[in-house]
């Protein structure tokens, strides 16, 4: 039987990232105490005035159909938010999408196709390649340097722009390295784009979960703004990930072309979702600042502990749910660290290679457990690397 190429184009880069995860939620069902820092999954429940506020829009009917951009109060409560960042926000500037995911795939295929580039920094999130690659288009890799942390440099994506580029793609603060993209380094990339001509698309997920410093997104760079789409969802800053509640926010013409590709795929957001989606962006909610101050406190716990260990090295992140950690020197890539790590001691992490190939030597730890649990996980991660110094030693032992 024949199938369309995207299938082609996809294979292979989907759920297999994810093996390692899926493993160990298969040794959890089977009973086995296992500890998972494997996903981006909040530790702290949704707050309970929003949940109210879902099942009470639900009960009073808000269950019928959409439209493409999304509720009127949601996209009035996106303006308000976004205002500040672009001041002349409109209804137009705005589609609302069941989650960031979604978005970001329309906002790709509207702006990249066959033969074409879109540039994002590597290490990258794991469903970057293949949103890129089903819209047809390639992806081209800006290295992102431990030595850097991990921010993309100027001169790296210089060197990675080729006549084929039509898409920056950005992620401030990045999944999965933590780094946080200043000012000063926007407006340099930015400046980049202009001069090539490109789009600048920036998920902006993890806005809310700074440990440092303040966000800055390409949209307050007036000279940037034409060119620039924005995308995010409140699943962490409100702890909802299973809500998938997104958007985009781009140019009026942008926006006008996504319209009927939005409307193709889906029309807008459920409407009860919707309604705890605004109540979320306009009320007084303590959530994201409970997550910063939980994760900010894990990552220099983590930090310093790792600091302990000859064999491992990791930069304190600034910002996000995650934490890279190098375990070159124990004589393993990241993948094989994994599997030894679950295999042996009961701790589920993500391999670096999940995120690209410079980051084979990497593996991504979810800070996302309570501290206690993360600790035992960052002392069995110790166990790991002694064993397998001990092994190494071996053979010189026996001599």
């Amino acid at each position: 039987m024949r199938y369309a190429a995207i299938t082609d184009r996809l294979r292979g880069i989907g759920g297999d990232k994810w093996r390692l995860h899926n493993e160990s939620r298969q040794r959890i069902a089977a009973g086995e105490e296992i500890i998972e820092l494997t996903i981006g999954e909040p530790d702290i429940t949704t707050d309970p005035a929003l949940v109210e506020c879902c099942v009470e829009a639900l009960r009073a009917g808000r269950t019928r159909y959409s439209n493409g951009r999304g509720e009127q109060g949601l996209v009035a409560a996106l303006i308000d938010h976004y205002a500040p960042r672009l001041p002349d926000i409109g209804e137009e500037n705005v589609l609302c999408f069941p989650g960031t995911q979604t978005a970001l795939f329309a906002v790709i295929l509207a702006l990249a196709g066959e033969g074409e580039g879109v540039l994002t920094g590597n290490p990258f999130y794991a469903t970057y390649e293949g949103v890129i690659r089903a819209a047809g288009a390639s992806l081209q890799s800006v290295p992102l340097h431990i030595e850097h942390g991990f921010v993309m440099q100027p001169q790296d994506l210089r060197a990675a722009i080729t006549p084929a580029s039509r898409v920056l793609l950005l992620n401030t603060p990045h999944n999965p390295t933590g780094a946080v993209l200043d000012r000063a380094t926007i407006e340099a990339l930015g400046q980049l784009c202009i001069e090539h001509d490109l789009w600048i698309v920036c998920d902006e997920v993890y806005e809310a979960l700074i440990f440092e410093g303040e966000f800055v997104s390409p949209l307050e760079i007036a000279a940037l703004r034409e060119r620039t789409v924005v995308v995010s969802s409140i699943s962490k800053s409100h702890a909802a990930t299973g809500f998938r509640s997104g958007w985009s926010i781009g140019p009026v013409a942008f926006s006008r072309r996504l319209l009927p590709l939005s409307e193709t795929m889906l029309f807008g957001n459920q409407p009860f979702i919707a309604d705890m989606t605004e109540a979320a962006l306009r009320g007084d909610f303590d959530t994201a600042e409970r997550l910063r101050e939980a994760l900010g406190r894990r990552a220099r716990r983590v930090t310093a502990a790792i600091a302990e260990w000859p064999l491992l090295s990791a930069s304190l992140p600034q910002g996000g749910m995650f934490l890279m950690i190098d375990v070159s020197r124990t004589g393993l890539d990241g993948e094989a660290f994994a599997e030894q790590l679950l295999a042996r001691y009961g701790v589920a992490v993500m391999p670096g290679a999940s995120f690209g190939e410079s980051a084979t030597d990497l593996i991504r730890v979810a800070l996302t457990v309570p501290d206690e649990v993360l600790m035992e996980a960052v002392t069995r991660i110790g166990r790991l690397c002694e064993a397998l110094d001990h092994d190494a030693r071996m053979p010189g032992d026996r001599v």
